[in-house]
Order: structure tokens, then C-alpha cells, then sequence
């Protein structure tokens, strides 16, 4: 190659141009190879985020974790005693509000946020001195059972849920055919009828309750607690019976041999012992008034058959109920699993026994 006098090589025209030739095929390659590794970046990433490695099938899904089943809850003595509490804190509304126009305290219900639903006035009207004793004589007890319980359970006391001692009675008596707005707080015999609605519940309730406590210390306080207020309780529902049977006879239609009964509450009663006997696994007696004997002047040709005392007619012993029965009894609910409140209790019980089962 020739070089000028300063030096530098020079290239001819022909040397020149097989020099650009090959600077552009480098060139080329080298754009060549930077797009090729371009695209399969891209075809890889595109592989990566389809999932698919550059395969047709498709990746598994994941299973989902399962909702672990919570573990059942295993019942315990105080389990049972808090059912009952739920009880006495509707009976002890019912009775108070009737005799006072108030409910329990502040205190008694655990500071509950609850509320309990009632007419506008709850005081039994025109009651003479004894129908007012008889009243203020179970409400008092009522109110002595809810403390007793809650001194029992002592911390594990449950407070007291919402009750409804209005819509819940109307549903029942429209349920037993009495009518649709009928008032337990509007006369002596309505109250009597809705005192017989808990009653009876009451004394099948415990009965059925004692069996399931344990064999423990604790568990034969707990029985020896629930026989004391059952006994009580039976003296209740055998009073609310006679009385019942008294006022059929106070108001009835007399001849000077023969007296008819007045049937308007003993058969409202009766109504409501059948609704129970339906939605609560039968554990029923009916009332009729009373045989002969114990009123002289009727006639020997009326000879009804006496059912003041609720009992099994084989063994005279009380019925029993279990906390499923009484359940549907005073939720109002026929048999079915998983009801969790209605009727007396519209948002349900307190406490771990609850909801249905059956």
C-alpha cells in the first residue's frame, strides 16, 4: 500500500471499497445477532408470563386452602344452668312487668345492651288483694330465681338477651287459633293464659336439664341448684292451672243444679298446650274443671275428669324436656336444625345452647 508523506496509508479506490463492504457485513451481523436476542427475550418472557414454558398445556391451578370445620362445642354444667338463666330472665320480665310495669335492673341482667319489647302498659288491671298477692308472690320468686342463678354461675353467667313479650305472644295465639292480638297484660284471666305458656315449659325444661349435668362436685351443686327452682316452678304451674280452673268456675253460668264452667280461658290455655305439645315433642296434660267433689253443688251428672297436675298419666311423674324441645317452644319454630331465635327470643338465647339441632 502507498503512504504519503505525512505518514498515513493510503488505499485505492478498489482497496477502499472491500474495506466498506466487509465493515458493513460486520455491522450487519452484529444487528442481526442484538435483534435475534431481542426477540427471544421477548418470546421468553412472553413463555413466562403465560405460564406455559412455551407448551400447550396449561399450567394446574393451585387448590384452595380448605375452611378448617371448627371444632364442635362440647357443652359443660354451666352450659345448662345458663339455659335455664335464659328462661328465668323471660319469666321474670313477664311476671315483673305485670305486677310492677317494670323489668329487672341493670344488675340483674348482667348490664345488658338488650332490650325487651312489651305494649305500652303492662300492668294487670282491676286485680282484687288476692289475685295482686298470687302475681307479686311468683314474680317475686322469678326475680329470686335470676339471681340465684347468676350468683351460681358467678362469671360465667350469661346477661340477658332481647325478649319480646308482645309480637312473640300475638304469633302464638294467632298459632293456636285464639286470635291475632291478644294481650297477656290486658286482664287477670289473659295473664293467666300467658302465664300458663311458661309454666309448664319450665318445670319440662329443668327436668330434662338435671340428667345432663356432670357427676362432679360442680355438676351436683349445679343439680342440686336446678331440682330447688324446678320445685318452685311446679308449684307455679300447678297454681296457674288451678287458678285457671277457679276463674272457669268464679264466672260460670249456674242453675240451681247444674254449673257450666266458662270455657274462654281454660280452652285458650288448652289451644296453647296443644301448639306446645306440636312444636315441642307432646310432654302435655290438658285442663278440664273440676270433678264434683270439690264444688257440692253441681250436679253428679257433670263428672269431668281432674287435670290440675301435668304429669305422665302412667307413673304420675313430670314430663321432661330436652333443650332442643324447649327450643322450638319458645322460638316459636316446628322441627327443623339450625333455627336461631324467633318468638320469645327473637335474636336467639345467650349462651352456647342456642340454635336447633333438629
Amino acid at each position: 500500500m502507498p503512504v504519503d508523506g505525512t505518514g498515513i496509508t493510503r488505499f485505492s479506490r478498489w482497496e477502499r471499497y472491500v474495506v466498506d463492504k466487509k465493515l458493513i457485513e460486520l455491522i450487519d451481523k452484529a444487528m442481526s445477532r442484538r435483534s435475534f436476542m431481542a426477540r427471544s427475550g421477548a418470546a421468553a418472557a412472553v413463555a413466562v408470563v403465560a405460564g406455559c414454558g412455551g407448551s400447550s398445556t396449561p399450567a394446574p391451578t393451585p387448590a384452595p386452602t380448605p375452611t378448617p370445620t371448627p371444632a364442635p362445642v362440647v357443652l359443660g354444667d354451666s352450659d345448662y344452668l345458663n339455659f335455664a338463666l335464659n328462661l328465668e330472665y323471660l319469666e321474670a320480665e313477664f311476671y315483673l312487668r305485670a305486677a310492677t310495669g317494670s323489668g329487672l335492673s341493670a344488675t340483674d341482667t348482667g348490664n345488658a345492651t338488650t332490650t325487651v319489647t312489651v305494649p305500652s302498659t303492662t300492668m294487670i288491671p282491676g286485680l282484687t288483694t288476692a289475685q295482686q298477692n298470687y302475681l307479686f308472690e311468683i314474680a317475686q320468686n322469678e326475680l329470686d330465681h335470676v339471681r340465684f342463678l347468676r350468683s351460681a354461675l358467678a362469671s360465667d353467667a350469661v346477661t340477658r338477651p332481647d325478649i319480646d313479650l308482645m309480637n312473640s305472644f300475638n304469633a302464638a295465639a294467632s298459632a293456636a287459633g285464639i286470635g291475632s292480638s291478644f294481650n297477656p297484660f290486658g286482664s287477670y284471666e289473659a295473664f293467666l293464659v300467658g302465664a300458663f305458656v311458661f309454666e309448664d315449659v319450665g318445670v319440662t325444661a329443668y327436668h330434662g336439664a338435671a340428667g345432663l349435668l356432670s357427676n362432679t362436685a360442680t355438676g351436683k351443686t349445679y343439680l342440686a341448684a336446678a331440682a330447688s327452682i324446678l320445685a318452685v316452678e311446679a308449684y307455679h304451674a300447678a297454681e296457674i292451672r288451678t287458678l285457671l280452673i277457679a276463674d272457669s268456675v268464679a264466672t260460670a253460668t249456674k242453675t240451681s243444679t247444674l254449673v257450666t264452667p266458662n270455657p274462654t280461658y281454660v280452652t285458650y290455655a288448652n289451644q296453647i298446650s296443644k301448639l306446645r305439645a306440636t312444636l315441642g315433642g307432646g310432654a302435655e296434660t290438658a285442663l278440664t274443671a273440676l270433678p264434683p267433689y270439690a264444688i257440692p253443688f253441681v250436679s253428679t251428672a257433670y263428672m269431668p275428669a281432674s287435670s290440675i297436675v301435668a304429669c305422665d298419666p302412667t307413673n304420675s311423674i313430670a314430663y321432661a324436656r330436652s333443650t332442643d324441645e324447649v327450643l322450638h317452644i319458645v322460638y316459636a319454630a316446628p322441627p327443623g336444625a339450625g333455627v336461631k331465635g324467633g318468638g320469645f327470643f327473637p335474636n336467639g338465647m345467650t349462651g352456647n345452647i342456642s340454635v336447633t339441632a333438629s
